[in-house]
């Protein structure tokens, strides 16, 4: 609404540049796509290779002559860059080629805009935006007299121009407190949580990596999913029973990307915040793409942003079938699980999954002998109430012997509720640790 521009088309003309610094390089399999994710139509993809890009126009005055000619050959109106492009370098390219450009940055919001359902996720799209916009503003009132300030001196595009400013700096910080009322409401959520010791397990991983699918195959949940990028972007929680350990909170969240915008994840920050908070992480990966080590450092870079990497994380190697691998669990050199082979879409490897989540989240499960007297029944009701008798024998002198496995929380309430010493009942291997999540 604030930018004087031809109308934009959907068969767009790519433009990718390869540059010798390998943090600026950019996939051109991935940015075709975000070009299809988005709905635009792909005519043709114009590269070239530079040392560093050019100040004007990034691509140079000889790649901006060829992109002329194949949007005249292609009949295309867009122009998208698989690069970020300065306000300038998208002013200059738009005046001299006479259509709309679009850079990554553009095109990755262009999506989430599409693919937001709810009103928080709407919310924090149209932060992103604005902040991308309000960078751009300046670029739009070429209709309008810009004159120098001075008295009898300011023209009327200055003037447009302060209000659209006020507007939207009005519009951002109504946003941003919504947005702190919905993180707040998550934050005296996930405290409830906790309260009630209810483990939360947080699903992150590169979009496109199958997230939602396992969502879905582990919940029978109906979230959507689609082989495309950033599919989901609203957060769904659903209940999980996970063995040993009970009912526990499982979240989807939104997929990273490489180089994703510093905006986004300052506009998602309410989403992200359940994966900073979790009691495990569960990084899923497509174990199929030959860029995936790549993949996982640009999510840990993510992980590193919001204060998420020294979260407890279970690794999922996903869609095996596409490379014809059995399921399997990784160990470490103390036995714990490191890494899952499994394919969601085809429910393989699940049960493993199940069971390592079991083990990472029950870390503190006590197994013990007790012995009980006859007098001691409302212990060893609480045990069968608790289900953590495995097996129960008498003795000839009536006493009840017991083998028992639990959480070490759940025996500690319990204790607690009876008025009991753990101590006295636990072996003493088993004394004097903390319980999981401390």
């Amino acid at each position: 609404m604030f930018f004087e521009r031809p109308d934009a088309g959907e068969t767009a003309v790519l433009v990718h540049v390869d540059f010798q610094d390998e943090q600026e390089r950019e996939d051109p399999g991935e940015f075709l796509e975000l070009v299809r994710s988005a709905g635009a139509e792909p005519a043709t993809l114009l590269s070239g290779s530079r040392g560093r890009p050019d100040p004007r126009s990034f691509i140079g005055s000889g790649k901006v002559e060829e992109l002329r000619e194949a949007l005249a050959v292609h009949d295309a109106e867009l122009v998208i860059f698989n690069h970020a492009l300065s306000p300038s370098q998208e002013r200059n390219l738009e005046q001299s080629l006479k259509c709309r450009v679009l850079d990554r940055t553009g095109l990755i919001l262009d999506i989430f805009a599409q693919r937001a359902r709810t009103h928080e996720g709407k919310l924090q799209v149209e932060l992103a935006q604005l902040e991308y916009m309000s960078t751009r503003l300046v670029r739009g009132w070429t209709h309008l007299e810009r004159q120098k300030g001075g008295i009898g001196l300011r023209g009327p595009g200055e003037t447009q121009l302060e209000t659209d400013r006020r507007l939207l700096r009005g519009r951002i910080k109504a946003i941003h407190k919504r947005l702190d009322k919905v993180r707040s409401q998550r934050s005296q959520n996930r405290r409830a949580r906790s309260r009630a010791e209810i483990p939360s397990v947080s699903l992150v991983g590169y979009t496109n990596a199958g997230k939602s699918t396992l969502f879905n195959a582990l919940t029978a949940s109906r979230v959507y999913a689609a082989d495309q990028l950033f599919a989901t972007l609203d957060p769904t929680l659903r209940r999980l029973e996970v063995e040993d350990v009970g009912p526990v909170v499982l979240a989807d969240t939104v997929g990273f990307i490489r180089h994703l915008p510093h905006k986004l994840v300052e506009a998602f920050q309410a989403t992200l915040q359940e994966a900073a908070e979790a009691s495990l992480l569960v990084h899923v990966i497509d174990a199929a793409d030959p860029d995936r080590e790549l993949n996982v450092d640009q999510v840990e870079g993510v992980l590193d942003e919001i204060g998420a990497l020294d979260v407890p994380t279970l690794k999922v190697m996903n869609k095996i079938d596409l490379l014809d691998s059995a399921p399997r669990i990784e160990r470490d050199g103390e036995g714990r699980p490191e890494v899952v082979w499994l394919s969601a879409q085809q429910d393989r490897g699940l049960e493993l999954l199940e069971q390592a989540l079991s083990e990472c989240l029950a870390d503190d499960i006590i197994d013990f002998d007790v012995t009980l007297a006859p007098e001691q029944g409302r212990l060893r009701a609480g045990l069968h109430e608790l289900g953590a008798v495995r097996e129960e024998r008498f003795d000839d002198q009536g006493r009840t012997l017991l083998e028992v496995r639990l959480p070490r929380r759940d025996f500690l309430q319990l204790m607690a509720r009876l008025g009991e010493r753990a101590d006295d009942y636990l072996p003493e291997a088993l004394q004097d640790r903390p319980v999981w999540e401390q």
